[in-house]
């Protein structure tokens, strides 16, 4: 049976606070959107990589597949999988963007995501990841934005024994989605999320940008850390969910306004050719949404592996480090 219909859903002072000991010197870097990338700078990632760029560790990106042929991402994507569209078993692919039938249905969003995580660091053109020395493991689950719990949980469930230490989830059920999980009616995305922590794996999971209280399904039910919008002043976006869930498993990072501006919300890749007219670039593009916050907290996570801590001190550490806005206390929750 098919299950629950998923889509995607398009932390401040963060990274080098976690990394203990991180220098406050700025590492070098050339690429010439690193200006634009207010996200970034806001959760300090530079000064993390004066200890850790992610080297050795691997993030799957359960989304809707990558664009090999991207410039910025070129030798940071292994090998993937694809879950959707399979004429047969599944998996059926490499985890490509443009999926069994080689087309692109408006897949860019995966590419925009891996960009956030790990985009070559120093090569002159284009973005930089936050995690520039990790790997992205893409696992197409999602077409044309949309896909089944169980084809997500499979996606899961397969980065998870392919390697994975983190798995990245901009996506998510419509407000209300939660009672599927909570019911029993539908647990595989919640069980696979359990099966990849009993694996020492993080999953980071967006909270949905549809303003209300609590975290959307995965996030809400799940193992996962919920992961809500901040805009370029550090505030709460305000199409996000808050977010909130029972265990307080969350924290927002940077997202974007999706009211303004291009440089108001996040650059990053897209594959080859797609980016909008309006904000004027070919290969980059600036989206806005928990599912361009969610990304930041994975390279976080990324460069917190490779300093081979466990699944639960990076937890931990990106929990215990956040900062509250405003108050510059760290490590609270606040259901605001």
């Amino acid at each position: 049976m098919r299950r629950s219909l998923i889509t995607m859903v398009s932390v401040v002072g963060l990274a080098a606070t976690a990394l203990a000991g991180a220098s406050t010197a700025h590492a070098t870097t050339n690429d010439p959107f690193y200006g634009k990338l207010w996200g970034l700078q806001q959760i300090q990632a530079e000064q993390a990589w004066s200890k850790t760029t992610g080297v050795g560790s691997i993030v799957a990106v359960v989304d809707t597949g990558i664009d090999f042929a991207q410039p910025d991402l070129q030798g940071q994507i292994l090998q993937g999988a694809t879950f959707t569209g399979c004429a047969a078993a599944a998996p059926c692919g490499n985890g490509d963007f443009r999926g069994p039938d080689g087309v692109n249905n408006g897949d860019e969003h995966g590419t925009h995501v891996a960009g956030t995580i790990a985009a070559v660091r120093g090569n002159g053109i284009g973005v930089v990841g936050v995690a520039p020395g990790a790997k992205i493991l893409p696992v197409k689950v999602l077409e044309a934005g949309s896909g089944s719990s169980d084809d997500i949980a499979a996606g899961i469930r397969w980065a998870t024994d392919h390697g994975a230490d983190v798995v990245n989830m901009s996506l998510g059920s419509m407000p209300g989605g939660q009672a599927v999980s909570i019911s029993g009616l539908d647990t595989a995305m919640k069980d696979a999320i359990a099966y990849a922590r009993s694996n020492g794996v993080l999953t980071v999971a967006a909270a949905g940008n549809s303003s209300t209280a609590l975290c959307n399904d995965p996030a809400f039910d799940s193992e996962a850390i919920c992961i809500g919008a901040t805009d370029r002043n550090g505030l709460h976006s305000w199409y996000s969910e808050l977010p909130n869930k029972l265990d307080q498993r969350s924290v927002s990072a940077p997202g974007g306004g999706a009211l303004t501006t291009c440089d108001d919300d996040i650059w990053s890749t897209v594959p080859v050719g797609t980016g909008s007219a309006g904000c004027g670039q070919a290969n980059y593009d600036a989206y806005a949404g928990t599912s361009m916050a969610t990304p930041h907290v994975a390279g976080v996570a990324a460069l917190l592996f490779a300093q081979g801590r466990t699944v639960d001190g990076v937890e931990r550490a990106i929990l215990t480090t956040a900062l509250t806005p405003g108050v510059e206390s760290r490590g609270s929750y606040t259901p605001a």
